[in-house]
């Protein structure tokens, strides 16, 4: 009955999207980066901190638990709940740049990378750095203390905290940064203040934990609250927001954070040196730590020997030893001199101690990074199907950062964990080790156990180090906070917890739990499903770039969905209903671009899952595809057809009644037919010469000042060819001539353009076998009228082109999309006269995936005043036809466009025809192909 109440009363409140009750949904969206499951009962997206307060409130009231989540990234169990989950809308992105960029004021749903993007202006950027920066949010950053492999204990959330607006399990809110509502807290809470300030009294009483505190935030540490407030802060509202710091969502609600922010300097290098063994690399460490590097990352032989043979690593990695260990070192410098003799001071005091190999410091250090980045997928890649990825996060006193190495290793032989590899932040004595772990199995879930019981012992007792120094202590360390604390610091923090949630609804289990066996519990099951996604840890770095995220499902929850009705179907339950809502919200509003690809550690490609699902789905309608791309010019006739009779019919009925009637046929057919949308054009009225059987057509626009040597093979895509534009704007391919002829250049189509096609529009269905064969046919086709590779070949949309180059081209072929041709064909043939204008560019998830970015904002600002790329945009979610079929896809991926367009603005541009339309849609003003606006500022 509780839930009913919890419901009712809800829902006066929320609107009903905003609540999930269905429990296959609750399954996929209360999944986390941990390898821990619960089940929440109902996960609440909320909008405001009134929301929140009120929520709180009626779990109060009802007694119900509740859990605070940000991004989901965190690796310890701490942002799940078998009770409510609050999560938070997209209107939790504000910020503020205050003091010049000294500081910045950032929301708890702001992406750490987003705001270092904002800070980036003015040489600034944020302390901590954690690993999933492009990621994780700020309510998590702050709820979890993160650091990372630059910021050190100094630059972490913490110690760069200015003050905090936060919401306290009463309903309380305090912004500490305000005077009016530090004094009516005061006012309020007297007893918390004077609670706290007897904490501090009592702490400094006890010079033995005194001493124990300053020890352990000597190093990194998050096991447990951040009881260094009680030391390090005399007044009770700073101890109260540093203790929220670290406290993950186990005291209140961080409604905001303004950080101090530090240099982000513009010159860096790094340098690999590889030691004879670890001790000698531990004393290099211990060494450096008074030398002026930013970062010291430690791998050991066995994380070499993973990624041994990898392309673009040196060849000396694979001739290493397992004795061997390395340290990749980054240098900062405010000038170019300065980072030049930083590196030298560095590679001179390293140069004492015993090396076997080294890469010297580079600017161009991508490739060395490449290999602590390749570390993770590197086990992942080896786990056996079923089992998890398992990252423990640990820090030894850098003074005996090698003894702890060996301890570690030790361990792993001892307990049969082979694979397990050691990397970290050694500055720190941060250390982090991966391996591989089962928990289908009661004796590998035993096996675990044990483990974890002697790496605590090792760490905590004796060494005296954090058994979590970065990534909090969630459920997983739970059970050992008193190993590591001892009985007086165990007894203070639940001092702290019962003074700030004293009903205990809070995020209960985490940080205290009194089962010593928590961390053995709630175990996630990892069932195989298809071999494209079973190396997903469900990490959720993937989800920020995902179009469908805020409509349906994120790529890690359609996972998550899969691998649980993989397992229903093998083990005979029923599935009916879960099959039923993944047809929609797993495959038919994936977008499928593949951008959670260049997201994911492992490079999974969830689109591809959706297109293989895809192909199941729409077998039955393969002949009709086949036929189709042997008639493709007759496809595309149609098409402009239908669109012209669209036309006509708007003229008669009126645009109204004939909006109502195609979406009330759409409505009584189950949404079969393509929606009405407002920008849907007309048809292309432009029409191209077919030229003869295997030959092309040539000559068409030559330009002034054209030659034999000055020409380009033009490939109007079918979407140009059918489409038409807005406003009576010219077509597409009028335009491309154009641009073409004033630079010069001889147009040459190729032969029988009508009935060329890439395959998307199949291979987006899953209709492999068609969408190879059209697109064998154009590479053939480019081939021949590009006289055998001689000339370049331009395509006037992105996609087509990404689609080209993901097959086996071969021959020699250049193909280009608008930006990039623009770029190294035309600019040095053109005479500009930029707009004064602002305008708006979309760079499409095509552009992004093949790293064109930023030559479409460098051929955008050659051509106006002022550029705007939306925030948070990273795929419009038309997705081919998916605009026209699913169009709640597009509107959802583009909800945060409108408001970005500045009210000045009247035109916006981009890359892709079907793109454009929905951009045009939602924006409010139209998209074109930013080939229109070359050719407007170009004499």
């Amino acid at each position: 009955m509780r839930w009913n109440e919890f419901d009712a009363a809800l829902l006066a409140r929320i609107p009903p999207a905003r609540l999930v009750s269905d429990p296959d949904l609750r399954l996929a969206h209360g999944t986390d980066a941990s390898f821990y499951r619960l089940v929440p009962e109902r996960i609440v997206r909320l909008d405001s901190l009134d929301e929140v307060r009120f929520v709180l409130a009626l779990c109060r009231e009802l007694n119900l638990p509740c859990t605070f989540r940000a991004a989901g990234t965190s690796l310890s169990g701490q942002a799940l709940s078998d009770s409510v989950l609050i999560t938070l809308t997209d209107s939790w992105r504000g910020h503020r740049i205050l003091d010049g960029g000294a500081r910045i004021a950032l929301q708890p749903g702001v992406i750490g990378a987003d705001a270092n993007r904002y800070l980036a202006p003015l040489g600034r950027k944020i302390g901590p750095d954690p690993a999933s920066i492009n990621a994780c949010k700020l309510g998590g950053i702050a709820a979890n203390n993160a650091s990372g492999m630059c910021c050190g204990t100094a630059h972490n959330s913490y110690h760069t905290l200015y003050a905090m607006t936060l919401l306290l399990a009463d309903g309380t809110v305090l912004d500490s940064g305000n005077p009016h509502s530090r004094a009516a807290f005061a006012q309020s809470r007297p007893d918390l203040l004077a609670g706290l300030s007897s904490l501090r009294t009592d702490v400094l009483a006890n010079t033995e934990l005194t001493a124990k505190i300053r020890h352990k935030y000597r190093l990194k540490n998050t096991t447990g609250y951040a009881i260094n407030a009680l030391i390090d802060h005399a007044d009770p509202v700073d101890i109260l927001t540093h203790l929220m710091i670290g406290s993950e969502g186990t005291l209140g609600f961080i409604a905001e954070v303004v950080l101090d922010t530090v240099p982000e300097h513009p010159h860096k290098a790094s340098g690999l040196l590889v030691f004879r063994d670890v001790e000698q690399a531990c004393l290099a460490t211990s060494h450096l730590k008074s030398a002026p590097v930013a970062a010291v990352e430690l791998m050991d032989g066995r994380s070499l020997r993973s990624v041994a043979g990898k392309p673009g690593l040196p060849d000396f990695i694979e001739r290493l030893d397992l004795a061997a260990c390395a340290l990749l070192i980054e240098v900062h410098g405010e000038s170019k001199e300065a980072l030049v003799d930083r590196c030298e001071q560095v590679m001179g005091m390293a140069a004492e101690f015993v090396q076997v190999a080294s890469v010297p410091f580079t600017r161009e250090s991508t490739g060395l990074w490449a290999i602590r980045k390749g570390l993770f997928p590197a086990v992942g890649a080896v786990r056996t199907t079923g089992t998890t990825v398992i990252i423990e996060d640990v820090a030894f006193p850098v003074e005996r950062l090698a003894e702890g190495v060996a301890g570690l290793q030790a361990l792993f032989d001892e307990f049969a964990y082979h694979e397990a590899i050691i990397f970290g932040h050694a500055l720190e004595g941060n250390l982090h080790f991966v391996f591989t772990q089962g928990f289908d199995d009661p004796a590998q879930v035993a096996r675990y156990g044990a483990f974890m019981d002697a790496v605590a012992e090792l760490v905590a007792v004796r060494f005296g180090g954090s058994l979590k120094a970065e990534h909090g202590t969630g459920r997983n360390m739970a059970p050992y906070v008193e190993l590591e604390w001892g009985p007086e610091g165990m007894a203070l923090m639940r001092r702290i917890k019962a003074l700030l949630d004293p009903d205990g609804l809070l995020n209960p289990g985490v940080i205290i739990n009194d089962d010593p066996k928590a961390h053995l519990a709630h175990l996630k099951p990892m069932p195989a499903s298809d071999a494209i996604v079973d190396p997903c840890i469900e990490c959720g770095f993937c989800e920020a770039v995902c179009p469908s995220r805020t409509l349906s499902l994120s790529p890690r929850q359609r996972i998550v969905l899969y691998r649980e009705l993989s397992r229903r179907e093998r083990s005979g339950e029923p599935s009916r209903e879960l099959v039923r809502l993944f047809d929609y919200q797993g495959i038919d509003t994936c977008a499928a671009t593949g951008l959670c690809a260049d997201r994911c550690p492992v490079g999974i490609n969830t689109g591809s899952l959706i297109k293989k699902l895809r192909r199941e789905k729409y077998q039955r309608f393969v002949p009709i595809a086949r036929w189709s791309a042997d008639h493709f010019a007759g496809v595309t006739r149609t098409a402009r057809s239908a669109l012209g009779l669209k036309g006509i019919a708007g003229k008669r009925l009126g645009e109204k009644a004939l909006a109502g009637l195609v979406n009330g046929v759409r409505r009584a057919s189950g949404q079969r037919p393509p929606a009405r949308l407002p920008t849907l054009p007309g048809p292309s009225r432009y029409r191209w010469p077919q030229g003869e059987p295997g030959g092309a057509s040539t000559g068409i626009g030559d330009g002034h000042g054209a030659t034999s040597e000055r020409a380009v093979v033009y490939l109007p895509s079918c979407a140009s060819r059918v489409f038409g534009q807005q406003a009576g704007a010219p077509s597409l391919p009028q335009v491309v001539q154009s641009l073409l002829k004033k630079a010069g250049c001889r147009v040459i189509v190729p032969a029988r353009v009508e009935g060329l096609c890439c395959g998307m529009p199949y291979d987006s269905k899953g209709m492999v076998e068609v969408a190879q064969t059209k697109r064998t046919e154009l590479a053939e086709a480019l081939w021949q009228a590009s006289e055998q590779g001689r000339w370049p070949v331009l395509l006037d949309t992105s996609p087509c082109v990404q689609r080209l180059l993901s097959g086996a081209l071969g021959k020699g072929l250049r193909v280009f999309e608008p930006s990039a041709f623009v770029l190294e064909h035309l600019l040095p043939h053109l005479d500009l006269a930029p707009i004064d204008e602002t305008v708006m560019l979309h760079i499409t998830c095509s552009s992004r995936r093949m790293g064109l970015g930023e030559k479409m904002l460098a051929v955008a600002r050659a051509c106006a005043r002022e550029v705007i790329v939306p925030e948070h945009i990273q795929c419009c979610g038309f997705a081919g036809d998916k605009g026209l079929m699913t169009p709640e896809l597009n509107a959802a991926a583009l909800a945060s466009l409108p408001a970005q367009v500045p009210t000045d603005c009247r035109q916006g541009f981009s890359n892709s025809r079907t793109c454009e339309m929905g951009l045009s849609q939602h924006a409010g003003i139209p998209y074109h192909s930013i080939l229109y606006l070359v050719d407007q500022v170009a004499k």
